[in-house]
């Protein structure tokens, strides 16, 4: 390029010029300036927090519509707040408490729990522990001030031997299950009552105030906990073991599915996964069999129903989901025994587990319904699992001599895993027979309604003998029918 064509592109803006050879093929990027770089970070980090936000709502929603029952509990909370603030705003009740009104307010915020029994646990430990405390501290006060220059020797004393004390009971189990909320309390209101008391004259009245406007806040909790939709932690433990069962009663049947599946070794299938429900339980189990003791009675639930028995039945449960955690790690398995043996024992053992799933949803059914009509059909299907597991003994016991006569060539390591599978389901129908026996315990401790199905189904069945049995007895002839006849004359 000659130079008058160089000073024409400079004369006319151009920034850049590039020479490449004939035939070839360039990408040139103009870099952008620093405001439109700007810019595009901007709109970079507008669009991450859109997404952002975005997600949080549609995960919020997700919450909100799978439990509407939360939500429901945001706006209980929100209206004990506003009825109990009315004692701060309005005049004649505010002189009625003091300036302890505040008091209520604080009171709502730290008792009012999701379910009753949370509520009425937290509750009655506050009552409890701020009127101990607020005794305990009024005593030792008038002690101290009888004692003149000692006072605060005595106080600070007091409040050492108590705070330790207190404070080493919150690790007695008893005590850390259901008076820890208490103990904490009491520590507190000890500590202000103990430490206001030196300055203030007039403790007692300060102490009155406080006193009702706590015993306000927690009336006004507990009727919008118990009459505004209320959640029972009783009835949601109850539904909690119900769930189990049906979900470690698919996991069952899933499972053995699973591994006898034509084709190569998958993982274990759909519904597999329920007994992780029932493993990962325990902690909700007990903290629901807590709270519901404190909870009176409601629907079928007595004063003094065997929410403890509810534990029991999943501890059953859970030593029944890790023989079901083994046979689904068993599905997964690298190693597997010749699709020619499987296929020995596949039906023996799906019988096993249908089965055991079987059993499984009648002691569900029995507790879902809170009655013993189901009683005979779970006698009846653990019998049926017993009968299935014996067969399915038969077929192990027979299985050497079977491959030794048609499959030779078959060694007895490869059948070792199908042996395994076996195994375990013998030992998850003997737990679950444990599973059985708790439902039992709890439908006697608890006094499961007794209802007519049985009777029903026992005229049923003597309708049925008499339908069949009343053609045997009829004459066969005509002959047999006169000489009866004559008889009878």
């Amino acid at each position: 390029m000659d130079a008058a064509a160089r000073e024409a592109q400079q004369s006319s803006g151009l920034e850049w010029r590039v020479t490449v050879p004939e035939g070839a093929s360039v990408t040139v990027e103009h870099e952008a300036g620093p405001a439109a770089r700007a810019l595009a970070w901007l709109l970079a980090c507008f669009a991450k927090a859109w997404s952002r936000v975005a997600g949080f709502a549609r995960k919020v929603w997700r919450i909100g519509a799978d439990d509407p029952r939360k939500a429901v509990h945001g706006l209980k909370v929100g209206l004990a707040l506003a009825l109990v603030s009315v004692f701060y705003y309005t005049r004649p009740l505010y002189d009625g408490v003091g300036g302890a009104a505040m008091w209520a307010i604080m009171t709502v915020v730290v008792v009012f729990e999701y379910t009753v029994g949370g509520s009425v646990y937290k509750c009655f430990n506050r009552v409890v522990a701020t009127a101990s405390a607020g005794v305990l501290a009024l005593g030792v006060h008038w002690a101290a001030d009888k004692s003149g220059e000692l006072e605060p020797y005595i106080l600070s004393g007091s409040l050492f031997l108590l705070a330790a004390a207190a404070t080493f009971s919150r690790f007695i189990p008893t005590v850390k299950a259901r008076f820890d909320y208490g103990v904490t309390i009491f520590i507190l209101t000890y500590s202000l009552v103990a430490v206001s008391g030196y300055r203030v004259d007039e403790l007692a009245a300060l102490a009155q105030q406080r006193v009702s406007t706590i015993a306000i806040g927690i009336f006004l909790c507990l009727a919008v906990s118990m009459l505004i939709c209320p959640v029972w932690a009783g009835k949601e433990l109850h539904l909690l073991t119900t769930r189990n069962m049906d979900k470690l009663a698919a996991a069952v049947v899933a499972c053995v599915e699973s591994y006898f599946a034509e084709g190569p070794a998958s993982g274990a299938g759909a519904g597999a996964d329920g007994y992780k429900c029932v493993l990962n339980s325990k902690a909700s189990e007990d903290a629901q069999a807590n709270l519901a003791r404190w909870e009176p009675a409601h629907g079928p639930f007595g004063f003094r129903h065997p929410y403890g028995q509810y534990a029991r039945v999943g501890a059953a449960m859970r030593a029944c989901a890790y023989c079901v955690e083994a046979l689904s790690s068993c599905a997964g398995a690298e190693v597997q025994a010749p699709p020619h043996v499987k296929r020995l024992l596949r039906d023996a053992c799906s019988a096993v587990a249908a089965r055991c799933a079987r059993v499984l949803r009648e002691a569900s059914r029995s507790v879902a319904t809170m009655s013993t009509s189901s009683s005979r059909a779970l006698d009846f299907a653990v019998a049926d699992m017993n009968t299935a597991v014996q067969e399915l003994q038969a077929d192990l016991r027979a299985l050497p001599s079977m491959l030794a006569v048609k499959l030779g060539e078959t060694s007895l390591m490869d059948t070792m895993p199908v042996f395994t599978v076996a195994s375990l389901l013998v030992e998850i129908s003997a737990r679950v027979e444990g599973v059985v026996d708790a439902v039992d315990a709890l439908a006697t401790l608890a006094n499961f309604k007794q209802t007519e199905d049985d009777d029903d189904d026992d005229k049923k069945g003597e309708a049925e003998m008499t339908i069949k049995v009343h053609p045997l007895n009829e004459p066969d002839t005509a002959e047999e029918s006169r000489e009866n006849q004559t008889s009878k004359a």
